[in-house]
């Protein structure tokens, strides 16, 4: 993707989402005709969804709505903080990502109720009536609510992820109307060590712990105990998140029965590529991928740790909802037959190497104002050289800031986020220094068996991505959308970065002499103490 101004002096930043936004002409006159298939199937529908306030849920709610003429979404959600449901909706709903379909439908929020409600508790959490309410009137649910913390108690993630996903799936059977359920689970559900560089295939694996089983001693032993043999039970897993989601499919195998339900699972889900708008994405990114070119382009994260040879599966989260969507269209017509759909870039894998090459490029043509040091990156796969360019960039002058602002009177901020970079970090190491190659067969012939219309509305075919463009879109959006600059003064910040340099030049020299000094002292000390000198 080109970096120009137009003749009306437009930011480049802005130049560069409107090109994006020009190349969604044909879709949106499919989308406008509304005869398509799968628009067709929703035509109506009434929908449950669990997940719905979260990053992918958030989406999906807006293509229902932008795409299809739903006749309600009911939203399971729980009081947040003291913060009832509703007002979590209201709050929600300010979310950009509902700006294109509220100047296309102004009273689409009226179809969308909330659902008292918790997905880690016995049937849901939810009340008689409103069970009732919907096994009377659903048709189609996306099961997507999970505890995606990848350091998460064992007991709360097979509450949420384990036995959440049986009691949807109960909710489902009790469904009066249903056509269509579908599962979102995870990709790396099965990225285990003995699959390292190898094929993950759409199918079932065997289960670490049967079900039942991991459901009755999540229930039934103490937390701490559950703990202590926490390491044991997910042998070959990098975490309870995975280790969970392996068995909530098993769960979904086991008691499917003769329900048209579905599996869906995508890699890692980041910024929109095309829909609502290029990429758009909300706060809960910022510690997962899209930490590595946040941290980074703020100037405040200078070492990550990933591969250079690293083959990543990163799927836009638009790419993904389009899937998830196609696929309750086709389960409604193959009752009984639980099929898996692996939404990946299997075909198109994103490569490390070229991708931080290309970040560093956009760090120079298209800096956000907002950035506070000189952006550049260190990246490497070893864990001791990361630990140690940590402290050198990270944790070293985190402190000297930290001391700034107490002698300011300020509240020390530097150190408390660098920890939380530094465990995001290690959390993130298992899939940014390995790699699989997850198989998507299944969800090829999905795409293929969309009519040429539905191709253009719920596109996922992720062979068609511009990488480059794409990665520049990302960039973009967490400008827009998570840093808030209005992607505007881009200019000021390109000047902002030259200068930035010259400073950062400086006090790098003078940062490693002081620490030489201060070596070199260190070990004249220890030689004198043994009476080496």
């Amino acid at each position: 993707m080109k970096y120009w101004k137009t003749s009306t002096d437009m930011d480049p930043a802005l130049a560069v989402e409107l090109e994006a936004l020009s190349r969604q002409k044909a879709m949106n006159e499919a989308t406008e005709r509304g005869d398509s298939a799968v628009q067709q199937f929703y035509c109506g529908a009434t929908v449950f969804v669990t997940g719905g306030s979260g990053f992918l849920g958030k989406q999906l709610v807006e293509k229902l709505f932008r795409a299809c003429n739903i006749a309600k979404v009911y939203l399971l959600m729980r009081p947040k903080k003291g913060v009832p449901i509703e007002e979590r909706l209201e709050e929600m709903l300010k979310d950009p990502v509902y700006n294109m379909v509220r100047k296309k439908k102004p009273n689409f929020s009226e179809k969308i109720i909330p659902v008292p409600g918790n997905v880690a508790d016995i049937r849901l959490g939810m009340s008689d009536q409103d069970w009732a309410i919907v096994t009377k009137e659903v048709n189609v649910i996306f099961h997507m609510a999970a505890t995606t913390r990848f350091d998460e108690a064992l007991k709360i993630a097979t509450m949420i992820n384990v036995r959440g996903t049986r009691e949807a799936v109960l909710l489902g059977k009790a469904c009066q109307k249903l056509k269509s359920f579908v599962y979102v689970s995870t990709t790396y559900a099965n990225a285990t060590d003995n699959f390292v560089e190898k094929e993950v295939l759409e199918t079932f694996y065997p289960p670490p712990v049967p079900p039942e089983l991991m459901i009755s001693m999540a229930e039934t032993i103490d937390e701490d105990r559950l703990q202590g043999i926490e390491q044991d039970l997910i042998k070959g897993y990098p975490n309870t998140y995975t280790f969970a989601k392996a068995i909530a499919e098993e769960v979904v195998r086991s008691r499917a029965g003769d329900m048209p339900i579905s599996i869906v699972r995508p890699a890692v889900v980041i910024s929109s590529y095309r829909e609502p708008m290029p990429g758009w994405a909300d706060t809960s990114c910022a510690y997962g991928a899209s930490g590595l070119i946040l941290g980074p382009a703020t100037g405040l994260i200078h070492a990550t740790y990933a591969g250079d040879n690293t083959r990543y599966s990163l799927v836009p989260v638009d790419y993904v909802n389009n899937a998830i969507l196609a696929a309750a269209w086709k389960t409604s017509s193959m009752p009984g037959d639980v099929k898996i759909y692996s939404v990946s870039s299997a075909r198109n894998l994103f490569h490390w190497q070229p991708v931080s090459t290309k970040i560093r490029e956009i760090g120079r043509v298209l800096p956000t104002p907002l950035a506070v040091w000189y952006m550049f990156i260190i990246n490497t796969a070893n864990k001791p050289l990361f630990v140690l360019l940590t402290w050198l960039l990270h944790y070293i002058p985190g402190y000297i800031l930290d001391g700034g602002c107490v002698l300011l009177g300020k509240p020390p901020m530097f150190i408390k986020l660098y920890n939380r970079v530094y465990r995001a970090s290690l959390a993130l190491s298992y899939f940014t220094t390995h790699s699989w190659l997850f198989r998507d067969d299944n969800t090829d012939k999905l795409f293929q068996d969309l009519s040429t219309e539905d191709k253009l509305i719920f596109n996922f075919d992720t062979t068609n991505i511009n990488i480059m463009e794409y990665v520049t879109l990302w960039c973009v959006g967490l400008r827009k959308y998570l840093m808030k600059d209005g992607i505007k003064n881009t200019e000021y910040a390109i000047k902002k970065q030259f200068w930035l340099q010259k400073l950062h030049y400086i006090v790098a020299a003078l940062y490693v002499y002081v620490l030489y000094k201060i070596c070199s002292y260190v070990l004249f000390v220890v030689l004198l103490v043994f009476g080496w000198v």
